[in-house]
């Protein structure tokens, strides 16, 4: 039996009746997309800038409105102007993974609606908040001194973004509290011209001139890793003309190649200086929970603080940002408010021993975001993730290998995760024209709806990306879009007479 249109009388938000069969009916609108999904064009290539504006009124309704009607327009009109984020052809910037088990896990978030921003507003959801980041930790071998088990802590973010806006402040006001507010244009913050370009922003957003933002540059030589080498040389020149390092940033799998960066060489450089260490682990992050994986992080006992995305290779719904740090009074400090009417009722003013997560984020409101990651980890387990990320870098392993073998491609950058990165080589048409023909075959791709791909620039070379990491992507769907992508490079190739 189909729902019923509501008016201002009949409406009762959470009737439990009402509940289950808008559920059910999202439910089952939802299997079946992902039934279909990879019948869809993967980005739709034809559409303009405005299209749904058109096809929608332009006001709200006055009355409600049946459920199967609202879901019939999602069919008809979102759907056809959707990337398909989930299609197992999907290879575009990182994954954003979905599961049965995230989706579970997001439901109850939703469902139950608590807000954990004190102790008090749900005591379990907190606690159970530090159980998941604690076992999140362990499965990827972290040191214990960012464990609550060891002193340090972390918390549930919604993006790296918010991570990175959160440690830079903390490590502003750790070097201010020591120099005096007036020193703050004298701060300097170092990455390298590989690091994701947050970090700049959330620089900016914590009030660090953008002058003192330091792009170390990377070379082929160290597979595009920043070095403590490099850093160390930005860094005595800032020193000597007065200025104050505060925080470098170590990432491991860079999002234009998947690079990785020494850690210990930097978090020992960082150390020379007393300058706060992150360590980006966004997207690669995931794979340390297979031990073949956590020797990337090797030096992470030497950071202030780590992040990685459960959300892009974890099988975990966005969003989720695990934030670990070694010293949550660092951080709590920079982030804190206290007034009258957020404080921990029945303790006579004093808070129990207990944490109030809204001293760990930007925003005073939060999701209830440790039961979906708590339900992933329960329902597939360690040794299913485990699977799930060896499966996708078996296939970008055989992807990087067979990319290899055609004398008419290159690698650029050895395959370090499930990031594969290539491009036609400059022989067949000169270097002049390279970047044009690999513009061109990756146009041609995406055109074609049947796999979705993004590009990076390096050292002046267009480079084609290909990330393996989908929930649904099986070796199939690699090995197709690899005929794909040889089907289209002859075609472009024939278009230059080559």
């Amino acid at each position: 039996m189909g729902s019923l249109p509501l008016d201002a009388a009949s409406l009762r938000p959470l009737d439990p009746v009402a509940f289950a069969g808008d559920s059910g009916a999202v439910l089952d609108f939802l299997a079946e997309y992902y039934r279909d999904v990879d019948k869809y064009p993967v980005r739709a290539a034809d559409l303009e800038p405005g299209r749904l504006r058109k096809l929608l009124p332009e006001a709200a309704p006055e009355h409600g409105e049946p459920m199967e009607d609202v879901l019939e327009d999602v069919r008809r009109d979102i759907l056809p102007g959707l990337t398909h984020w989930q299609s197992p052809s999907f290879f575009a910037y990182f994954p954003m993974n979905a599961s049965a088990a995230g989706f579970a896990g997001e439901m109850l978030s939703a469902g139950l609606n608590v807000v954990p921003f004190v102790w008090a507003a749900s005591p379990a959801a907190a606690e159970l908040e530090s159980v998941v980041v604690d076992w999140m930790g362990t499965l990827l071998g972290l040191p214990q001194r960012l464990l609550f088990s060891g002193g340090g802590g972390g918390v549930l973010q919604g993006s790296t973004c918010e991570a990175v806006v959160c440690t830079l402040a903390a490590a502003r006001d750790r070097a201010l509290h020591r120099l005096g507010h007036d020193s703050i244009i004298k701060l300097v913050v170092y990455a390298s011209d590989q690091t994701h370009v947050t970090f700049q922003k959330g620089a900016r957003l914590v009030g660090i001139p953008p002058s003192n933002f330091r792009v170390i540059q990377t070379t082929p030589a160290s597979g595009y890793g920043l070095t403590a080498d490099a850093v160390r040389a930005a860094v005595d020149s800032d020193v000597a003309r007065g200025l104050v390092p505060l925080y470098l940033c170590a990432t491991v799998g860079t999002t234009g190649l998947g690079a990785v960066d020494h850690v210990r060489e930097l978090g020992e450089e960082a150390r020379r200086h007393g300058m706060w260490l992150h360590v980006d682990a966004a997207y690669a992050g995931s794979a340390a929970i297979c031990p073949e994986f956590q020797g990337y992080l090797d030096g992470a006992e030497l950071a202030d603080s780590v992040s990685m995305n459960p959300h892009k290779w974890f099988l975990t719904n966005a969003d989720c940002c695990c934030l670990w740090v070694a010293s949550p009074g660092a951080l709590t400090s920079a982030l804190s408010t206290d007034p009258e009417y957020l404080k921990n009722v029945g303790t006579g003013g004093k808070k129990p021993a207990a944490i109030d997560y809204k001293d760990w984020q930007i925003s005073l409101s939060r999701r209830f975001r440790a039961i979906k990651l708590w339900v992933v980890l329960r329902r597939y387990g360690a040794v299913g993730l485990r699977a799930h990320v060896r499966r996708h870098v078996a296939a970008a392993k055989w992807l990087e290998r067979t990319v290899a073998a055609d004398e008419r491609f290159e690698v650029v950058v050895p395959r370090k995760f499930s990031l594969v990165c290539f491009r036609l080589r400059a022989g067949f048409v000169g270097d002049d024209r390279v970047d044009e023909l690999n513009r061109e075959l990756l146009a041609a791709v995406n055109a074609s709806g049947r796999a979705f791909m993004t590009h990076f620039v390096v050292d002046g070379k267009f480079v084609i990306r290909l990330a393996v990491g989908g929930a649904m992507t099986e070796m199939r769907h690699v090995m197709d879009v690899w005929d794909l992508l040889q089907a289209n490079a002859d075609q472009v190739l024939r278009r230059y007479q080559l």
